[in-house]
């Protein structure tokens, strides 16, 4: 049993949660094929931000989930085409409660505990807003790596793309990876040194 995952681009993020979505609420038209799962990504209800993947970007983002062990391809009797389904709950050993939880998450970004138990509901009927903490709680403390943390204003925010930097009052935002971190490096360096060569030109020209 796997226990953890490699961090997820907002894309793979996006792919994952409408798979999970679209096979707890409606599992007669699930698995996916591509067509399908962009639709899923795209729709305008029950997403945030709103986005418009073309078909090539969701293709993408499942070669990458396939190799994390999130996405299987189903082929086959009784599939003309291609299609696709997620293993989430299979790979990281995950009920119904934190499936349902951690999709409106991904779905829709941060939430707070009565909005989660209010969009929950087609995926799973929490008796309680103390039931939906519960299992926050859980999926916060879990080892070796917590799925959910605390944000501001009293929401919570999946941990699936990586940590966040909370501050009081401020949008949540995905921390900067390492990579990041260089091409913001890199290209204030090239522009101090487009400046330099400004300034040296300019000397010479005088």
């Amino acid at each position: 049993m796997v226990t953890s995952v490699d961090t997820l681009h907002p894309v793979e993020i996006r792919v994952l949660g409408a798979l999970i979505e679209k096979d707890i609420t409606t599992p007669e038209y699930y698995p996916l094929t591509v067509n399908s799962l962009q639709n899923a990504c795209n729709q305008k209800s029950s997403r945030d931000p709103v986005v418009q993947f073309d078909e090539q970007t969701v293709e993408q983002a499942l070669e990458l989930l396939k190799t994390k062990h999130l996405v299987m391809r189903i082929t086959g009797a009784g599939h003309r085409v291609e299609k696709f389904g997620h293993r989430l709950g299979e790979t990281l050993n995950l009920g119904r409660r934190e499936m349902a939880l951690l999709c409106v998450l991904m779905l829709r970004g941060p939430q707070t505990v009565g909005e989660l138990r209010g969009r929950t509901e087609r995926m799973h009927d929490f008796n309680d807003l103390e039931e939906v903490e519960r299992v926050l709680e859980t999926l916060e403390k879990r080892e070796p790596e917590a799925l959910v943390a605390r944000a501001s204003r009293g929401r919570w925010v999946q941990l699936l793309g990586g940590a966040v930097e909370v501050e009081d009052n401020q949008p949540v935002a995905l921390a900067r990876t390492p990579l990041e971190e260089r091409v913001s490096a890199l290209e204030h360096d090239l522009e101090r040194l487009k400046q330099q060569l400004q300034e040296k030109l300019g000397e010479r020209f005088e």
